[in-house]
C-alpha cells in the first residue's frame, strides 16, 4: 500500500509566489529550493524555472537584457536593485515604480509575492516553451 505524504510547510517558512496573468501560484519552503542557474539564486526567474512557469530570459538570466522584466506588486521581502540592474532597466519598455528584472529580484524572506509579466513581454515561443492553450490528452 502506497500513500503520498505531502510535506507540510510551516507558515513562518512558506514562500508563495503568484505569477500573473497566468494565475499560477507556487509554494515552497524558504531556503530549500534548488538553484537552477537562471538568474540569481531565489530570484523570480529561479522560482519560475523550478516550478515550470515560463518567464522569458533571452540572456540566460545574467542581467544582459530585459526580457524577464516584470512588475512586483509589493517590494517588501525583495532584494534592492543593484547598479547593473538599474542600468539595464533604463532600456526596458514601460517601466513602472515596481519594475524589476526577474533574474535579479531575489526573495529574501518567507512571504506572499505577486508578480506580473507584462503582456508585451510574453514571448511564449522562445526557448522551445510554446503557449499551451488547452491540455492535450
Amino acid at each position: 500500500m502506497s500513500e503520498a505524504i505531502e510535506k507540510i510547510i510551516l507558515a513562518e517558512k512558506l514562500v508563495r509566489v503568484t505569477f500573473l496573468p497566468e494565475g499560477k501560484t507556487v509554494e515552497f519552503e524558504f531556503g530549500t529550493m534548488p538553484y537552477q542557474h537562471h538568474g540569481k539564486p531565489m530570484s523570480f526567474l529561479d522560482v519560475a524555472e523550478n516550478h515550470d512557469v515560463f518567464l522569458d530570459h533571452a540572456c540566460g538570466g545574467v542581467c544582459a537584457c530585459t526580457t524577464c522584466h516584470l512588475w512586483i506588486k509589493d517590494q517588501a521581502g525583495i532584494s534592492e536593485a543593484d547598479d547593473d540592474e538599474l542600468d539595464r532597466m533604463d532600456m526596458a519598455a514601460d517601466q513602472q515604480l515596481n519594475s524589476r528584472l526577474g533574474c535579479q529580484a531575489v526573495i529574501t524572506r518567507p512571504g506572499e509575492y505577486v508578480v506580473e509579466i507584462p503582456r508585451w513581454n510574453r514571448n511564449y515561443v522562445s526557448e522551445g516553451k510554446p503557449l499551451t492553450l488547452a491540455e492535450e490528452k
